[in-house]
């Protein structure tokens, strides 16, 4: 049985930075570790490798589009997963420059049904931890968690 994908999960933040301060929160090991993950292995160029352990998930993809400061997009998966495997689905980030900084919006297509509540639980949070990193340099310990897994819940 294949996993039925939904639409896109989308959100976004605007943050009082410039673009390209921003930017460099998504393409460089330092910058994505002050927001998200505990470690990053980035070589952000098309098809460069994208590695980021998030609370003990391996999240494996590559680079698909790199167009600073605007625009990152990358494959997302994860390591050991039959649902949603390395390079799965696709995540884009789009950089705008508004009055007072930068709107940062985050579409993540290709999201099988099962992945998606957990997702947006992680992007919500995220993408918070985001806006905080640009600003102070660092979001601060972070102790998320993934949602228990629901595979087995068709009803949620």
């Amino acid at each position: 049985m294949m996993a039925t994908e939904m639409p896109d999960y989308t959100t976004s933040i605007e943050v009082n930075a410039l673009p390209e301060t921003v930017f460099d929160y998504l393409v460089t090991e330092d910058g994505m570790t002050a927001w998200m993950g505990q470690r990053a292995a980035l070589d952000p160029r098309p098809d460069g490798q994208f590695a980021v352990d998030i609370a003990g998930h391996a999240i494996r993809g590559h680079f698909v589009e790199i167009d600073r400061p605007r625009r990152v997009v990358l494959t997302w998966g994860m390591v050991g997963s039959d649902v949603l495997p390395p390079g799965a689905s696709t995540v884009e980030f789009t950089l705008t420059p508004v009055a007072e900084g930068t709107r940062v919006d985050l579409v993540h297509s290709g999201l099988p049904q099962t992945e998606q509540i957990g997702h947006a639980d992680g992007w919500s949070h995220f993408i918070l931890r985001l806006g905080t990193a640009v600003v102070a340099g660092h979001a601060g310990p972070d102790d998320w968690r993934p949602l228990p897994d629901r595979r087995g819940d068709m009803t949620g």
